[in-house]
């Protein structure tokens, strides 16, 4: 049953963040047209709300608008991707570097969790869940300004990609990635910023260079 129309101010805010959950565990595959009618209906909001959702989405890298033509579910070419994932592998180990000497034992001790909950599913999107939580935690002690914000993004645009990874994998590439994240626990306990920042850079290296031997992945 269509949800009654909601117009106050929080609506936009509202439908961007069911469609940000949506867009994340994959229901709008890459390049998908979004129609503002049809997103008006499904959220139970008028259309103004809707348009300003998009431009959030936008701003958080999950969405491309093009004036007068319309929003689609941002896609990338593998080129993209391969750059995006060069650029993580440079700006992320920075990033866990400021948040390590404010990560609580608490907090890592919740990072460890993770990493046995991810041991222990073999579900792609609790995985794909549970590993987000897990490496943005892990960047939860820092206190930046533009690093924060630019990781999350570049997060949100190679989300379907991750996706396509995780589905990639065979049993010994699978047994490597749950080991990369228990050593990164490991040298988060440590307090070993170097070591943090070497596990880190290979395991993103790592998916860059396997989605690069599926280009099929991104035709």
């Amino acid at each position: 049953m269509t949800q009654p129309l909601i117009r106050d101010g929080i609506t936009g805010a509202r439908v961007a963040d069911e469609l940000r959950q949506a867009i994340l565990r994959g229901v709008y595959p890459p390049g998908t047209r979004l129609r503002q009618v049809e997103l008006a209906d499904e959220y139970g909001a008028s259309r103004v709300p809707v348009r300003e959702a998009l431009r959030i989405l936008e701003a958080d890298g999950l969405v491309t608008s093009v004036a007068n033509a319309g929003s689609w579910i941002a896609q990338l070419s593998l080129d993209e991707c391969v750059e995006l994932y060069q650029v993580r592998e440079r700006i992320e180990p920075l990033l866990l570097r400021y948040s390590l000497a404010n990560l609580s034992e608490f907090q890592i001790t919740r990072l460890a969790e993770l990493a046995d909950q991810m041991r222990a599913t073999r579900d792609v999107e609790q995985f794909l869940e549970l590993d987000r939580q897990f490496h943005l935690g892990s960047y939860a002690g820092a206190d930046t300004t533009f690093l924060g914000p630019t990781v999350e993004r570049l997060w949100n645009t190679t989300q379907h990609y991750r996706r396509a990874f995780t589905r990639l994998l065979d049993d010994d590439s699978n047994r490597i990635v749950h080991d990369e994240h228990h050593m990164l626990v490991a040298a988060l306990r440590e307090r070993d910023h170097d070591e943090a920042e070497r596990v880190l850079l290979g395991h993103i290296r790592r998916t860059r260079r396997q989605l690069a031997r599926h280009p099929e992945v991104f035709e």
